[in-house]
């Protein structure tokens, strides 16, 4: 929460920047000379003057007068906000004070007005203290009656005081808002620019923001209002500051227009209105980000334009300062230096003695001025001018290490300092005013993070570029950017402030950064957008690794680790050219070690930022394969010049015990073997006991006894389990010693910390699994863990302390990861387990299912949904029933996300019934209950009504279904019903305006269902709706995989009976026929992609079609081919029966879609099965089809013959090629 800006007196004002309210002062100021030790606890003067306050009476006269002012006197001398607890005074005892005292006061007492208001400001802000709305209605009426009727002089006091009122509580002051904010409101009349009075002025912008703020679970200022309140704020901004204004008193103003901008975007989405234009408002905070920043003197336009390059920012020439400056710091003798580090102490000396005549402090919001630069950047170091202008060749590192560059990245307004520039007076207004600008700066920038927040992320990268540096260019000066503050700025808040702001841009911004690419070497006379985005990224790389390199403030430290973690992860790597990650690697290795714990955190994200982006990358494989000894800080390769004031601990003993004993005693011998230096690292700060004692901030977090504190090691946990999914061939030469790992975190008593042991362990389960699944072949001299290596690993996790945490119903969270661990068992580990211990895992498993937790519940059953495709489990008909009865009872649960688990479960022991009835034939379906497949039947047709979530995977099923039914099955009247409701969910579900996802399972359900030869299809009264709902799709939907699955299916029945009558058959060519034509229309470019695999299997249900055909339905086949569909459909046939490269691929089903894949086939035989059907067709004396059938087969004998051209065509390229090849001669 941010500040309130309170009025001292007429000549000075302060804004404090903490406390716990939103902008609201840290306490009331008092006059000169007032000292705040001198201030009195205010909770037991505070009771004593309210009891006798409220014995006052109104009717007293002149001496209810005279005691009310000694009363108001004493309470407005105490501090309330130096009882931190113990005061005891509550919200109620403040408004019954303030409103009692309301009532004895009136209008015409316009000194005590003044002091109640006084006081009214002060206990709500002191204490912290957001009145009811009784008391709200009673003073802020009293308020404005005073606006209208106490003299001029007054009315800064009184809207202080109201600012306080309505602070948080605008929605609240309904009956006052016309008063305030109406057309002819007081406080726009005062908040207006063209108020002569800037105390007035301010004061009103004050309230305004106020009036603005939201309180989360409240509603909100109306729109109407809120408008008004934001032109105020925006003019405000816009106007010049008047010459007879304290530069102090105008930043206090520039901050409340700043803060009530802020106010009004919080919790809102951006509208874009003509009185709310997002160019105008970003160019202002651009405008203000700079705003008394050293060194930086520019004119920022007055509206920003989206654009791919860097808007013109003028520099007046006039006002630019000296370029001489660099190379005479660098000509400067010893001597010279020594002076002035003489007059820089002089500097400190003089704020310290500017503290004493009230000035603020400034050493909360800059770095000291007597700061020394650190060798490789320090505090001061990189925030002079010339930085951003680095060389590309030149190595940052290098470059800070030269001779002179101690003075040459020293900022400006720090060199040349002299006696007479840091006297007493001038010296602590200079420190006052930098003070308040920097503030400025810090609320331009919170505002702009506001902004971020509320507007579409793809509406802010149209101005990226007025924000993110591009690549330096040569010749001109660098622009303006976000970076430009974190690197130049002096206070440390706001150079956190601009990467806090740089890291809400970046995140979620993956999308709009994959456009950058430079991998192609040459250069064009055009840039595409592609690569300028591209050097934009490289330039954000490099600035941030000077930010890196010269900060010295902890907390501005973690955001730049942070802004880093959030570029890292959504920087497309693959597309670049390698060599970003490497610098970044290099110098964050020392923060591992650094003293504060919240920096050793921040480089533990970073790691595990760089480690899961587009892994694997080449790139980070060869940073990982590093030897660990480089991590020392005498080596060359792997310290940064702030390595000896980082590194505070001695890391050569966690190198020389880097790892947990292994429990077999097998070592790893060369370096090929031995684990990665990040492995060993994170093993050593979660197991091993630190070396030195740790910071103040270590105690938080600490988990009792020597070991790292919690948030260090669960950030190593972090990133044990990104590196293990990302580069699981690293990791498992240490495979038993993370499961011992694993087990050591399961065991440990905090809940945080067993949580990242078994996520551990399923991330190692899915790397096994995914080694194993990426070539089925795959033997252990490959590299694959070798099978006995798999069993016991899992064997010790599975007697290990895993399953107690199965058992553990008072931490569900960890029930539910221990669930996902043991889904992520090896199939053919499991196979070789012993009987018991499966055992043990499927009651476990089933047990769960019943939990009253919903996400334990959902994690069991998904488990169960793993283990029936086990082909060790999946023909045990026991197991496949009492997994079918669990996941049907969940199918009915109430949490939508415990029913798509299930679903999802149901369709994966669909799946086991259609692959047992091909591989088991008849003996398992035998064993089957009939009445448990009628109520999957039923469950899975009631699920395919409820949410996407869980239809998508209750159609699959169903499709399953209906293709594993007997005709015994269906002979019985049970299935009759049950299976007419199953057909028309599909038909339905296909139709509907369901997502796409869930209308291709739909098609593949109706495909696959067709399959079955027992179900009665073509004479059915499903039939027709179901042939006409995917003629309907094929033709007419926007999406082409849905298309590719319902020709698909449309091709599936392997006898003419099964498409019904002529006329149905000709809705089914007709729709083919039409689809093909038109294949390569569509709205959505992305679909194109699609365009060939369409064609493909159109073109294959076509000749399926006419390979079935009969007599009666060559009229329509033959209306079909006039002259210009015959072209069309001629040409896309021998486009596939002829081309080689048009050989089906697979489609990308992703996710947990089931269905088969599109398979190469022979083209050609197709086409000859079409023609023999037509020939025997020929047999038939049918004189008035003749001419039908004539005209079909001259249309396939011109496919054939076109395709023989062509292949002829092709053979003479080939043999010319060949003939003209050039010899080859064979060695001896």
């Amino acid at each position: 929460m941010a500040a309130r800006v309170s009025r001292v007196d007429s000549s000075s004002v302060v804004v404090s920047d903490g406390g716990l309210a939103p902008f609201q002062s840290e306490g009331l100021l008092f006059s000169a000379g007032a000292e705040l030790d001198s201030l009195q606890a205010g909770g037991e003067p505070f009771r004593r003057c309210s009891a006798k306050l409220r014995a006052l009476s109104a009717s007293g006269g002149a001496t209810v007068k005279t005691e009310l002012n000694l009363l108001l006197d004493e309470l407005l001398s105490h501090n309330y906000s130096l009882q931190n607890s113990g005061h005891n005074i509550t919200a109620q005892d403040v408004c019954v004070v303030i409103v009692h005292a309301s009532r004895l006061i009136p209008h015409s007492q316009e000194h005590l007005v003044i002091k109640l208001c006084q006081l009214i400001h002060q206990l709500l802000n002191q204490l912290q203290v957001i009145v009811d709305e009784q008391t709200l209605y009673t003073l802020v009426s009293y308020c404005t009656r005073a606006l209208r009727t106490c003299s001029s002089w007054t009315h800064s006091e009184i809207l202080l005081a109201v600012s306080s009122l309505v602070y948080g509580n605008g929605p609240r002051c309904q009956q006052h808002l016309p008063e305030l904010i109406g057309p002819n409101g007081v406080l726009l009349k005062y908040g207006d620019p063209k108020q002569t009075d800037i105390e007035l002025r301010r004061s009103s912008v004050h309230c305004l923001a106020n009036l603005c703020l939201g309180v989360p679970g409240h509603p909100y200022l109306e729109e109407s209002y809120k408008g008004v309140c934001y032109r105020i704020f925006l003019h405000n901004l816009q106007s010049l500051k008047p010459s007879d204004v304290e530069d102090v008193v105008f930043c206090t103003l520039l901050q409340s227009s700043l803060k009530g901008i802020q106010y009004f975007l919080n919790g809102a989405k951006w509208k874009s209105t003509p009185d709310q234009d997002l160019g105008t408002l970003l160019a202002l905070l651009k405008k203000y980000m700079f705003y008394g920043l050293p060194g930086i003197n520019v004119e920022m336009p007055q509206v920003l334009y989206p654009a791919p390059l860097p808007q013109y920012e003028a520099v007046p020439a006039a006002k630019a300062e000296p370029a001489q400056d660099v190379p005479a710091q660098r000509k400067t003798s010893g001597s010279q230096q020594n002076k002035k580090r003489k007059s820089r102490g002089k500097g400190k000396k003089a704020k310290a003695e500017g503290k004493t005549d009230g000035g603020p402090e400034e050493g909360d919001d800059e770095e000291p001025i007597s700061v020394p630069v650190r060798t490789g950047g320090g505090g001061g170091a990189g925030r002079g001018e010339g930085r951003i202008g680095w060389p590309k060749t030149s190595n940052p590192l290098t470059l800070l290490l030269q001779t002179g560059a101690h003075s040459q990245f020293y900022p400006n307004w720090k060199k040349n300092s002299s006696d007479s520039e840091f006297s007493d007076p001038e010296g602590g207004m200079q420190s006052k005013l930098r003070l308040y600008q920097a503030r400025v700066r810090q609320s331009a920038l919170q505002c702009f993070l506001a902004v971020v927040k509320s507007v579409e992320k793809r509406v802010l990268h149209g101005y990226w570029s007025s924000f993110i540096p591009d690549a330096p260019g040569t010749g001109s000066p660098p622009s303006l950017t976000l970076l430009t503050i974190a690197l130049k700025d002096p206070s440390p808040k706001v150079r956190a402030a601009s990467l806090q702001v740089l890291s809400a841009l970046l995140e979620g911004s993956r999308q709009f950064l994959s456009a950058a690419e430079d991998t192609s070497t040459p250069r064009q006379a055009f840039t595409p957008f592609s690569a300028t985005l591209a050097a934009s990224l490289r330039e954000l790389h490099r600035c941030l690794l000077l930010a890196l390199l010269a900060e010295s403030s902890s907390q501005t430290l973690i955001q730049v680790i942070k802004c880093l973690a959030h570029l890292v992860s959504n920087v497309p790597y693959n597309r670049l050219r390698p060599g970003l990650l490497s610098p970044l690697w290099k110098q964050i290795r020392p923060y591992v070690r650094h003293r504060d714990v919240n920096v050793r955190v921040s480089s533990l994200t970073l790691f595990g930022a760089i480690v899961s982006a587009q892994a694997p990358l080449p790139e980070v494989q060869l940073l990982l394969q590093q030897p660990s000894q480089s991590m020392g800080p005498g080596t060359s390769g792997g310290a940064t010049p702030q390595e000896q004031c980082l590194s505070w601990r001695q890391p050569v003993r966690r190198d020389r015990e880097p790892n947990l004993p292994s429990p077999g005693g097998t070592g790893v011998d060369g370096v090929l073997e031995a684990p990665c230096w990040l492995l060993q690292l994170c093993v050593a700060l979660v197991t091993q006991p630190r070396d030195e004692p740790y910071s103040d901030s270590d105690a938080a977090g600490s988990t009792g006894g020597a070991l790292e504190p919690s948030p260090v090691r669960l950030e190593a946990l972090q990133v044990l389990a990104h590196l293990v999914k990302g580069y699981f061939a690293l990791t498992q030469t240490s495979l038993l010693e993370l499961a011992q790992l694993s087990a050591r975190c399961l065991r440990e008593q905090e809940p945080s910390v067993q949580l990242h042991g078994a996520k551990l362990l399923e991330e190692l389960g899915t790397g096994i699994i995914q080694q194993y699944r990426s070539d089925a072949s795959t033997s252990e001299s490959a590299g694959a863990v070798p099978l006995s290596q798999v069993v016991q690993f899992w064997s010790e996790v599975l007697t290990g302390p895993l399953i107690g945490a199965l058992q553990n119903d008072q931490h569900p969270t960890l029930q539910t990861s221990a669930c996902d661990t043991l889904s992520s068992i090896l199939p053919q580990a499991f196979s070789q387990f012993p009987d018991k211990t499966q055992v043990l895992c499927i009651t476990i498993l089933l047990g769960l299912t019943y939990s009253e937790n919903s996400l334990v519940k959902a994690a069991a059953v998904r488990a169960l949904g793993v283990y029936v495709l086990f082909p060790c489990l999946r023909e045990d008909v026991m197991f496949v029933a009492d997994t079918a009865n669990a996941i049907l009872t969940v199918l009915d649960d109430r949490f939508p996300n415990v029913r798509a688990k299930a679903a999802w479960s149901l369709g994966n022991l669909t799946d086991t019934l259609i692959v047992n009835m091909e591989s088991v034939e008849l003996e398992f379906q035998e064993e089957f209950s009939d009445m448990l497949l009628l109520k999957m039947l039923r469950s899975a047709t009631r699920a395919s009504g409820d949410k996407d979530r869980v239809k998508s995977n209750a159609v699959r099923a169903l499709g399953n279904l209906l293709h594993f039914l007997q005709p015994a099955h269906l002979r019985k009247p049970a299935f009759q019903q049950p299976l007419e409701q199953a057909m028309r969910a599909l038909i339905d579900t296909v139709k509907g305006d369901a997502t796409m996802k869930v209308r291709w399972n739909a098609c593949y359900a109706l495909g696959n269902a067709f399959r079955n030869p027992g179900l009665p299809l073509g004479t059915a009264s499903w039939s027709e709706e179901a042939y006409s709902a995917l003629s309907s799709v094929v033709t007419s939907c926007k999406n082409f995989k849905v298309r590719i699955k319902s020709a698909a299916a449309l091709s599936v029945p392997a006898s003419r009976d099964r498409y019904g009558d002529t006329r149905q058959f000709a809705e089914v060519w007709c729709a083919l026929a039409q689809a093909l034509e038109h294949s390569e229309e569509t709205e959505d470019f992305l679909e194109y992609r699609y365009c060939t695999s369409l064609r493909t299997e159109l073109c294959h249900a076509l000749l399926h079609l006419l390979s079935l055909c009969q007599l009666d339905d060559l009229a329509n086949v033959q209306a079909s081919l006039n002259s210009q569909s015959k072209a069309v459909l001629l040409g896309f046939l021998v486009h596939y029966l002829s081309d080689v490269a048009l050989v089906s691929r697979p489609e990308d089903v992703s996710g947990e879609d089931a269905g088969d894949q599109m398979e190469p086939r022979d083209r050609l035989k197709e086409l000859e099965q079409a023609l023999s059907r037509l020939k025997e067709l020929e047999g038939e004396d049918r004189v008035d089809s003749k001419s039908d059938l004539d005209t079909v087969k001259m249309f396939l004998e011109d496919v054939s013959k076109s395709c023989e051209t062509i292949k002829a065509a092709e053979g003479l390229d080939a043999s010319v090629t060949h003939t003209n090849s050039p010899p080859k001669f064979s060695s001896d």
